[in-house]
């Protein structure tokens, strides 16, 4: 077996901290037994430190209830330039009695000490016990019993329940004036112009359109937008003639896939031009699925391209072959690693959430545009925070700052 090196195990110097507190504390206990004076190291025949005093505890507010706080008053030889004192051990018990336990040790000159692994609802004594060259001084009293409760509102953070209540103040806001017919402005994505120009396209050609609503299932958001764009895509593949080919890679959204393209048909008064081949599931393998669509790109030849949701490392493969059939291509993905790739390899990109500002704008759901209106202009009040801050700071007024704070 190959040696480990020191320091690699996660945890190794709080535990070597109290190995050597243990250590120390045996040690020095067993000192103090009877044996020869020559035996007795030099270090040894000092006196023992002056006892550690004033210990006090509490429980740490604004959590869980899994910590406790702990301060004493340092021994009067633990002080610069006095060496009678090299540390303190902090113990614990169920019991005023016992048994103790030993929970860590402390350096010299440290008269703090957060003990995290209590239990909530439990009752503890603690001691603090003083080392030294000299030996050890056992504490004089007891401090207990301390209990850690856990905090049901954490009053440091009143700045994320502010912004909680305006973002959703916003979204409902707007929600109910798209509902009430005023519906909110937004703005239209270029992204969205090349889509029907890609459509337009197609049908001059007298080809198919490729449709693909990324690799993921129907938890991943991005699938979800990718479908909402699909509907209004298929609508406009019924209002042109144009066939659509749609592959999918999961159980969940091909049948979504196949109630949206028959429902565009059904609302565009073309049923009869409805594929039910159209949908097609392929694989929910990921190159599996890659080479499916690749082989429907160079047999079937469909003049536009479109990809809109989650791609990871199959966007290049799919774009670089849709390029090579000299198809025009539309991606949209909000996977910001695979955005090069549609990028340099397709016609017009989506570039992140411009993706869910599509689907919103195509489909002009109150929620959807809502939930879009409200996310912009809660982006807004954090950027005139920041402003605010920066300003704050320079002048150096601090408040704003201590009460944007969450730790």
């Amino acid at each position: 077996m190959g040696r480990m090196r020191r320091g690699c195990v996660p945890g190794a110097g709080r535990g070597r901290a109290v190995l050597l507190a243990a250590a120390a504390l045996a040690a020095l206990a067993g000192a103090g037994r009877a044996q020869p004076r020559a035996a007795v190291p030099p270090a040894l025949l000092a006196p023992p430190p002056a006892p550690a005093s004033g210990l006090i505890g509490d429980d740490v507010s604004n959590d869980a209830g899994r910590a406790l706080t702990l301060s004493w008053k340092l021994s009067p030889d633990d002080s610069v330039g006095l060496h009678r004192v090299r540390g303190y051990a902090i113990e614990r018990a169920p019991d005023p009695s016992g048994p103790w336990q030993l929970v860590d040790s402390v350096a010299a000159r440290t008269a703090r000490f957060v003990d995290q692994s209590v239990r909530r609802n439990t009752d503890y004594f603690y001691r603090v016990t003083t080392l030294g060259p000299g030996g050890i001084t056992p504490a004089r009293s007891v401090t207990g019993p301390l209990r850690a409760t856990s905090s049901w509102f954490n009053d440091r953070r009143y700045s994320v329940l502010v912004a909680t209540i305006l973002f959703f103040g916003f979204v409902l806001y707007f929600m109910a004036s798209a509902q009430s017919g005023k519906k909110p402005f937004v703005r239209r994505i270029p992204g969205i112009n090349a889509i029907e120009e890609a459509i337009g396209r197609a049908t001059e050609m007298g080809r198919s359109v490729l449709f693909l609503p990324g690799i993921l299932d129907i938890d991943e958001i991005q699938t979800v937008a990718g479908l909402v764009i699909l509907e209004n895509v298929a609508k406009l593949t019924a209002k042109y003639e144009t066939p659509i080919t749609v592959p999918v890679s999961y159980p969940i959204p091909f049948t979504i896939a196949e109630e949206m393209v028959r429902a565009a048909y059904l609302n565009s008064a073309r049923p009869e031009l409805y594929d039910p081949t159209s949908v097609r599931f392929i694989s929910p393998e990921q190159f599996a699925y890659v080479a499916a669509v690749t082989g429907i790109m160079l047999r079937d030849r469909p003049a536009a391209h479109i990809f809109m949701g989650a791609f990871f490392a199959e966007s290049l493969l799919l774009a670089e072959t849709g390029f090579s059939t000299g198809a025009i291509q539309v991606a949209g993905t909000a996977n910001v690693h695979q955005l090069p790739f549609f990028v340099v390899a397709c016609d017009y990109t989506l570039i992140g959430e411009e993706l869910y500002a599509a689907s919103a704008y195509l489909s002009g759901d109150p929620k959807l545009v809502g939930s879009l209106k409200g996310a912009d202009l809660l982006k807004i009040l954090i950027i005139a925070s920041i402003i605010i801050g920066c300003v704050l700071e320079t002048l150096r007024i601090h408040g704003f700052t201590h009460w944007m704070q969450t730790q």
